[in-house]
């Protein structure tokens, strides 16, 4: 049986696009034919690394046009990615690999999966933490039992929900068998706002989230403790902590089990698996081409990244109306964070 071949073009060619491009190179049904950035420069040094021997353009639309690839990694600042992905969709892709998160406002991330739903065209977002040897371990010890019935998680992640809080509730989601949640309850720290990728954030964050399973999840986030990987590695600052009815499980963003306990056996601990991000950014490449040839849903598909953007923005709902906000939402399609932010609503005293 002769293996399915597929044209890949990347959009974007900077730091990321050289992380996505491992798993790219490492999959034998990936032919990469045409590589596009404003800087042509950037476009040669990718193709140059990794010798794909593809065509580079400074002009994405062009490329789109000419090249007519099956697959397409875009890898470019948030604020790019709806406008990229629809010419993608409209071209005829196949199938898009987006750098998270999705977009910079909530109507922009429904675009972006209405557009998927309508034109077939299979959209993911780079959530590869999920293939870490070290979370799906953690899946599998959930749905054994290990630690009985899942009854509350405290999540933790660097400053800004929209960047690097994704991956915290899509971790969180995922190993509760994909549960959605149904309200949150937040607050956000602006002492400082920082700016990533062109977009403004918070420094900090904490709240509260119910999901439909009835679990209750803490949320921790940036200044309220430290962002920074501490010294002492036992401290989760990026990850989820699983508390069951049986025991817990703590858990860091790219699967490294901090600790485990079940209080039945406290001899019992969980497998540490370590896995390098070479290896997560395989795993979601291939999981991506192989959903190609099945028709399944992927793991980190535009479906389930739009799950978790909603726990976002409904974070960032709730700061603005004093109140706790029920899901699915509905009523705003901006950046509620961002608005505010340009309404002054987070002056400092004395300013």
């Amino acid at each position: 049986m002769n293996t399915p071949s597929y044209r890949v073009a990347f959009i974007g060619c900077g730091k990321r696009a050289h992380e996505h491009a491992v798993g790219v190179q490492a999959d034998s049904r990936c032919e990469v034919v045409a590589l596009s950035d404003i800087s042509a420069e950037s476009a040669e040094r990718l193709n140059t690394e990794f010798g794909f021997g593809a065509r580079t353009y400074t002009d994405h639309k062009e490329m789109l046009a000419k090249e007519k690839p099956d697959v397409v990694l875009i890898c470019l600042w948030t604020g790019l990615h709806l406008p990229v992905f629809r010419d993608c969709a409209e071209a005829g892709a196949k199938a898009v690999l987006c750098e998270k998160p999705m977009s910079a406002t909530w109507g922009e991330c429904q675009e972006m999966d209405r557009i998927a739903k309508e034109t077939g065209c299979q959209l993911t977002f780079s959530l590869q933490r999920r293939f870490a040897k070290g979370n799906q371990t953690v899946r599998r010890l959930i749905k054994e039992g290990k630690i009985g019935q899942v009854v509350r998680m405290d999540l933790y992640s660097p400053p800004n929900l929209l960047d690097c809080g994704i991956h915290t509730f899509d971790q969180a989601m995922s190993f509760m068998d994909e549960t959605p949640a149904k309200s949150v309850l937040g607050a956000v720290d602006t002492t400082e706002t920082y700016n990533w990728f062109n977009v403004p954030s918070e420094c900090g964050a904490s709240g509260l989230i119910a999901f439909e399973n009835g679990v209750l999840a803490n949320v921790y986030s940036g200044s309220i403790d430290t962002w920074e990987p501490p010294s002492d590695m036992t401290k989760t600052w990026a990850g989820v902590r699983v508390h069951g009815t049986e025991g817990f499980i703590e858990v860091m963003w790219d699967g490294q089990i901090v600790r485990g306990i079940r209080y039945e056996d406290p001899s019992w601990k969980p497998e540490m698996e370590l896995c390098s991000m070479s290896e997560q950014m395989e795993g979601y490449v291939r999981h991506a081409i192989d959903c190609l040839g099945t028709g399944e849903e992927p793991e980190v598909s535009s479906a389930k990244a739009l799950r978790a953007s909603e726990i976002i923005f409904a974070f960032y709902e709730s700061v603005r109306r004093n109140a706790r906000v029920e899901l699915p939402l509905e009523g705003f399609t901006d950046s509620p964070f961002i608005t505010m932010l340009e309404n002054g609503q987070f002056a400092k005293e004395g300013a």
